[in-house]
């Protein structure tokens, strides 16, 4: 297996893994699991972050790389602090946005590492 299937791969099954532990949390279950949650959150960061470097070692974009190492430690702020912002009824907002921000994370890794692949095929 190569490099870039390797990073896209473990991206992919975190997010799978993550999406149904937040519809558990969501729904008032399985909030014993949140520490796998957090400790998921941040292996997805390092992948983010290992597809960054994978991406400009192999001729990628550096503003993109760039962004990811930003976006890899938002994230991580973000999800650490997430439960703090906007309780009670309204809390929804930051955890759909919690969603969308874990998403945009895989959605990097894969144009991260596909990046230098799609490169050489021009």
């Amino acid at each position: 297996m190569n490099t870039s299937l390797a990073l896209r791969l473990i991206a992919r099954t975190i997010a799978l893994i993550e999406v149904v532990l937040g519809l558990l949390f969501w729904t008032g279950h399985a909030n014993s699991l949140v520490i796998v949650h957090i400790v998921l959150g941040l292996i997805l960061v390092l992948d983010l972050w290992a597809a960054a470097a994978f991406a400009l070692r192999s001729g990628g974009s550096v503003p993109l790389a760039a962004v990811a190492f930003l976006w890899g430690l938002a994230m991580t702020v973000f999800g650490l602090l997430q439960a703090r912002v906007l309780s009670g009824s309204d809390h929804f907002l930051i955890q759909i946005v919690h969603l969308a921000v874990g998403l945009a994370a895989v959605g990097l890794v894969e144009v991260l590492a596909r990046a230098p692949r799609s490169r050489a095929t021009i």
